[in-house]
């Protein structure tokens, strides 16, 4: 029993221990407040938005950071397996924040290095939101990953699916904001 117990707060210690590892990482947006603007909704499908990705700051990396990435996810969807509005990738580790548009791939103003990929659009870039008429509000997960690669090794035709399976082989850890949207 003793010997249980022992094994039981070593692992507990394990797990506080690598929770303290990201301890203080942070994800924030000026332009996002609980509800998504107009600014940041997409521009097709039946939607009237500006397009415009959100300038993002985030802060306290953990140790050992190479790179990182951000992605935009819709979980509500209705496509059961959700949708992928931003990939961004291979995104230096001296970088702390995207402005505002970035994520037009026409702009270009990305950080040199970074690579956004292809999203369930269809194309690399933002694609802000845009859920059905009459769906309700849905969750927009923006999330800064920290890698501890200073590549993912992909391109820029890569799938959300394949980005998230070298990312999550190599998440130091990551933090995350929610934005609203409904129509």
């Amino acid at each position: 029993m003793k010997k249980c117990i022992r094994w039981f707060l070593c692992g507990l210690g394990l797990l506080v221990a690598t929770g303290v590892q990201a301890d203080g990482f942070t994800l924030s947006s000026p332009d996002i407040e609980g509800q998504i603007t107009n600014q940041q909704v997409f521009a097709g499908f039946g939607c009237e938005g500006d397009n415009l990705s959100p300038k993002l700051d985030w802060k306290n990396a953990p140790e050992g950071t190479k790179s990182f990435a951000i992605t935009m996810y819709d979980p509500d969807a209705p496509t059961g397996s959700g949708f992928w509005h931003w990939v961004v990738f291979d995104i230096p580790a001296t970088v702390q924040s995207f402005a505002s548009n970035a994520g037009s791939v026409e702009a270009a103003i990305i950080p040199k290095g970074s690579i956004q990929s292809t999203t369930d659009f269809g194309v690399a870039g933002y694609g802000g939101p845009c859920p059905p008429e009459g769906a309700g509000s849905h969750q927009y997960i923006f999330t800064i990953h920290a890698l501890k690669v200073e590549s993912l090794g992909l391109k820029a035709d890569a799938t959300p699916a394949m980005v998230g399976f070298y990312m999550s082989s190599n998440t130091l850890g990551k933090a995350s904001i929610v934005g609203y949207y409904g129509r």
